[in-house]
């Protein structure tokens, strides 16, 4: 059962104009492997985060580098989360995070939908 759905969008250009300005907001918002990634890379991963904390309800107090975006072998983008937001998917029952990325023409995005597996029925329950 999907029970949150976030998507984001984000101008890369801008995007990287903030990140001159305010220098420190990197280390906020990006693990130290995210932060050696090119812009692009940096901004689908920012609008993967943020349509995560839509997908979760936007809650408060989620530590933004407790969740990393990786690459599996064969390319597809998933969602490694620890600390508050591990809480958070916790907390909703959530069991599987899918993920999807995009960047292209000056603009980054990412969709993020919550599931919630229901539970295997046991031999010899109703």
């Amino acid at each position: 059962m999907i029970v949150g759905v976030g998507i984001d969008v984000v101008d890369i250009a801008r995007f990287g104009e903030t990140l001159e300005r305010s220098p420190r907001l990197s280390e906020r918002l990006f693990t130290e492997a995210e932060r050696a990634l090119p812009l692009a890379s940096r901004a689908a991963r920012f609008a993967a985060k943020e349509a995560l904390a839509k997908a979760l309800g936007a809650p408060v107090g989620m530590v933004w580098t407790d969740c990393t975006v990786h690459r599996t072998e064969g390319g597809a983008p998933v969602l490694e989360y620890v600390g508050t937001v591990a809480a958070q998917v916790a907390a909703r029952g959530i069991s599987a995070i899918h993920l999807s990325l995009s960047h292209d023409a000056g603009v980054a995005s990412a969709m993020v939908v919550c599931e919630r597996l229901p539970a295997p029925v046991e031999e010899g329950s109703p």
